[in-house]
């Protein structure tokens, strides 16, 4: 089992350096390649313009890989696309947003209730473990576990969640995320972006997911994509680490970065990965079309 690594946080000046290297303390102690970019787009199969918005993305070389919703209503016609164009797509598990497939009904749809009512009722309630909620979370991570083995034909590589809800304490402390596959870890910061004890907290969360789980160097919000020298330090970044970027194409600004060139701009000196993988420094990357 890999040592956890610490929580992620970049010297803002050391990127603009060519000597520059992720600080001792930081360096994740599972990284055993090079540095990659995967660049990773949520919500695939929530509804079909998200659905398509993301494929588009992908057939021009701008997206290594996905993340799948299952329970929605283009959850079906979005595993069979998958299939069909080679998409890569992990399991993004959902416990805020309605399931909108039709036969999201009965217990299912109540236990989803009771746990968003949970975690939306306040911005700090993910941290919280409720023990009153303990069966609702683990028959909601196993139905989920089991649609997507259904509709992709497999077992799910990597997981995430959506609004980042698999890192709350009732699924993170009751150890609900199969291990041994590639989980999302919290969000990396450039210095000086967040308080000392917010990094404190995220930092511990991240020792206790890489106990069972492998994870990438880096994870980056690709908004906000001003000023642009932001995406600068991020893509130096990407270099000497493994650096996983989230995109949600249905935004219109983000969706126009991926579709009309502006991203060939960091592209062309870091090749994007063809999938999402932490296995070797061979990886095979993609180019985005012009």
């Amino acid at each position: 089992m890999h040592s956890p690594p610490c929580e992620s946080t970049v010297d803002i000046m050391a990127t603009s350096n060519p000597a520059f290297e992720v600080q001792p303390a930081e360096r994740s102690s599972n990284r055993t390649h090079t540095g990659m970019i995967i660049l990773n787009a949520d919500d695939w199969g929530r509804d079909a313009e998200t659905t398509d918005r993301i494929l588009e993305c992908f057939n021009q070389g701008s997206l290594s890989s996905t993340s799948g919703m299952v329970f929605m209503e283009d959850s079906e016609r979005a595993a069979a696309l998958a299939i069909e164009h080679g998409v890569d797509v992990g399991l993004h598990f959902n416990f805020t947003s309605v399931f909108s497939a039709p036969t999201a009904t009965g217990r299912l749809s109540e236990f989803h209730q009771r746990v968003a009512r949970f975690l939306l009722r306040n911005p700090l309630s993910k941290i919280f473990y409720n023990p009153l909620l303990v069966g609702a979370f683990e028959y909601l991570v196993k139905a989920q576990l089991d649609e997507y083995r259904r509709i992709y034909g497999g077992e799910p590589r990597r997981v995430d969640g959506h609004h980042h809800m698999h890192l709350c304490a009732n699924v993170l402390f009751a150890g609900l995320l199969p291990a041994g596959t590639i989980a999302r870890r919290n969000f990396s910061f450039l210095a000086g972006e967040r308080s000392a004890e917010n990094r404190l907290y995220r930092g511990v969360i991240d020792r206790i997911l890489a106990r069972q789980h492998r994870m990438t160097d880096f994870f980056f919000s690709l908004p906000p994509l001003e000023p642009e020298e932001r995406l600068d330090r991020i893509f130096a970044i990407g270099r000497r680490s493994v650096v996983e970027i989230e995109t949600h194409p249905i935004n219109s600004e983000e969706h126009k970065f991926l579709t009309q060139g502006r991203i060939r701009r960091w592209v062309d000196d870091s090749a994007i990965a063809h999938g999402f993988t932490l296995a070797s420094a061979a990886t095979p990357t993609r180019r985005a079309n012009p």
